[in-house]
């Protein structure tokens, strides 16, 4: 029996500066434990004078989750948080009832032009948490456990892994980790957690000798006990937890366990009644019916 219960291929979605690969939601599996959007961007060269700016844009329904490999993206929001992420930092971002953020180059690195690397993820809120109060919280790297193995690092970025567990409030069972291993080295990934998916960010990597396919997310036979080895040096993502207490609408930034919550939130937007992030006068407006499915 295979150790991949799916392997879900990218699609590439343009956000404007640049492309991102996502994984999530997919047509094989919605979720990943309480993962419901998966996107894996650059690394990217964003040339002098220019950047990212992703202009203000409202979420419902579920956590935004940023984590960094390489540059820096300053986050805005409806609540008044400025805050610069830069690699190894998490930023996490409960929308809940309604939330509005912008997500910007930092002006000090526009002039020679900067990289960008890293993942954006949401967790979808638990039913009994969909129309909880927005916060934002910031948990620097070096916050985060940071466990050593033979040949490999791991970084607990939310919830628990390997015996560890994230300062990072979570509302669920919840998995997330960055693994660097170096060529050759082995690292087994018990089954304390329900749903497990691996997607390769670079290199080369095998599960019990079955190839991984880069920039592909694998999810793993629930129960199974396996083992990573990286054939070169190799950076990898670890997600799941425990499964959604149900199945998500997804439409444009929205995400709820109703067709009416998505149908609410959307004329909120449309009605300009969502808070406003303080000192931005721009905003997304809700894209057509045929570009909103699945966050685009």
């Amino acid at each position: 029996m295979s150790t991949f219960k799916h392997l879900l291929k990218p699609h590439t979605r343009d956000i404007g500066a640049f492309a991102v690969r996502r994984v999530l939601p997919s047509a094989l599996a919605q979720t990943v434990g309480p993962f419901i959007f998966f996107d894996h961007f650059g690394p990217v060269e964003l040339p002098p004078q220019a950047g990212m700016d992703v202009r203000p844009h409202p979420h419902i329904g579920l956590a935004t989750v940023s984590y960094l490999f390489e540059g820096e993206i300053e986050h805005r929001d409806s609540l008044g948080s400025v805050q610069t992420i830069r690699p190894g930092d998490v930023n996490w971002m409960t929308a809940g009832e309604g939330i509005v953020h912008s997500e910007r180059t930092p002006a000090a690195l526009r002039a020679d032009g900067s990289r960008l690397h890293g993942v954006q993820t949401w967790v979808a809120l638990p039913k009994d948490q969909e129309g909880t109060a927005p916060a934002f919280v910031h948990h620097p790297a070096a916050t985060l456990p940071q466990l050593t193995f033979p040949g490999a690092c791991v970084s607990v970025i939310a919830g628990t892994a390997f015996g560890a567990r994230s300062p990072v409030e979570v509302f669920s069972p919840t998995l997330y980790a960055a693994l660097n291993l170096d060529a050759g080295a082995s690292l087994v990934i018990p089954p304390e957690h329900e749903e497990r998916g691996l997607y390769l960010i670079e290199g080369e990597a095998e599960i019990d000798g079955e190839p991984l396919t880069l920039h592909h997310l694998a999810v793993l036979t629930p129960g199974s006990t396996v083992t990573l080895r990286a054939r070169t040096g190799a950076r990898l993502m670890l997600v799941g937890g425990a499964p959604a207490d149900g199945r998500r609408f997804i439409e444009w930034n929205f995400v709820a366990s109703t067709r009416e919550l998505i149908e609410a939130a959307k004329a909120r937007w449309e009605a300009d009644a969502f808070p406003h992030v303080p000192g931005e006068t721009e905003r997304i407006p809700l894209p057509r019916k045929e570009q909103a499915a699945d966050g685009s």
